[in-house]
């Protein structure tokens, strides 16, 4: 059996190596995601690091926080 390996991107190493303190785990991300969307939208400078953190490391959050963003600012039809 042979296998090939693709070489990681300069983002997936970055993602990699990022510090993960304060931890958060994707399961209680996608719990909190849709308030924080949400408070993020009523307040611009709203941070709460644990969310942050994990959504600059986790690529899968990030898009799904990126997605309801995006609903919540479309404009109703």
């Amino acid at each position: 059996m042979t296998s090939s390996t693709r070489p990681l991107t300069d983002d997936a190493v970055v993602r990699l190596l990022l510090d993960t303190d304060p931890y958060l785990s994707c399961d209680d991300c996608f719990a909190q995601l849709d308030q924080y969307v949400e408070r993020r939208v009523r307040e611009p400078g709203y941070d709460e690091p644990r969310m942050r953190t994990h959504l600059e490391g986790c690529g899968a959050c990030a898009e799904e926080a990126e997605t309801l963003l995006s609903l919540v600012l479309e404009p109703p039809r």
